[in-house]
């Protein structure tokens, strides 16, 4: 089956570079629906059973999305899409904290920079296949300096251990915390024993013999089941209940 991708960009000339640094990351077959404005994007996801991504239709599984339209703002239709099931790339030429953190809190997966070279955008969307969130370099450095100066300010002690990285917080992971097997699908229950061994997404996938945009979409809801954030908390709670 297809991979359909939304992208929505109002300048023809850079939706064009898009489509292509887009069929350049994936060997998935790749079908790329176009949208120059949130009026369009919104019809097109309706298509696809409305913003919640309704069952029994076939929804977009990555979307791209500019911030500044000409009927609006990308931040509107992230905020539309909480629920959507589909990875959510925002794709702008700021770089700023007014426009990189609300972003993310409305939910954006990743934050690319159109200015950023053609090769740098491929391996940047690659990530998704690895589970890790598309940054671009500037955009991954600024996050790291807001970060650091925010524990700085806060006058937290450097302890010598990394702080997990990402979009919210980690959460600690409580030693009895039950893992409920019987929510979990067998197909989840297959994905998470490969997570917990340390395999990738795009390697998952060939076990299983499912597209990796199915394989990710798995992760989201065992994440969401289990109440965590991460591959390393859902290992431990899998681990712990001697589910590998």
């Amino acid at each position: 089956m297809a991979v359909k991708v939304l992208i929505l960009e109002d300048n023809p000339v850079a939706r064009s570079f898009l489509c292509r640094v887009v069929r350049e990351s994936f060997s998935d077959t790749i079908v790329i629906t176009e949208a120059g404005d949130l009026e369009s994007a919104r019809k097109h996801i309706n298509l696809t059973g409305g913003a919640r991504g309704l069952h029994g239709v076939d929804p977009f599984k990555l979307i791209l999305v500019d911030l500044e339209l000409p009927d609006g703002n990308g931040m509107e239709l992230l905020a539309e899409l909480v629920h959507y099931p589909a990875t959510k790339i925002v794709t702008t030429l700021y770089s700023d904290d007014d426009h990189l953190f609300p972003a993310l809190q409305r939910g954006a997966d990743g934050y690319l920079l159109k200015e950023d070279r053609f090769e740098v955008l491929v391996e940047e969307l690659q990530k998704i296949v690895r589970g890790q969130p598309p940054l671009s370099p500037a955009i991954a450095r600024r996050l790291l300096t807001h970060f650091r100066g925010s524990q700085q300010d806060s006058g937290t002690l450097d302890s010598g251990f990394s702080k997990p990285f990402g979009f919210g917080t980690s959460r600690p992971v409580p030693i009895e915390k039950p893992l409920d097997h019987e929510r979990l699908t067998p197909r989840e229950n297959e994905v998470l024993t490969y997570l917990s061994k340390g395999f990738t997404i795009k390697e998952i996938a060939s076990l299983m013999g499912i597209k990796w945009f199915t394989v990710n979409d798995h992760i989201k809801s065992i994440y969401k089941k289990l109440n965590v954030s991460s591959r390393a908390e859902a290992a431990v709670l899998a681990s712990k209940q001697g589910l590998v």
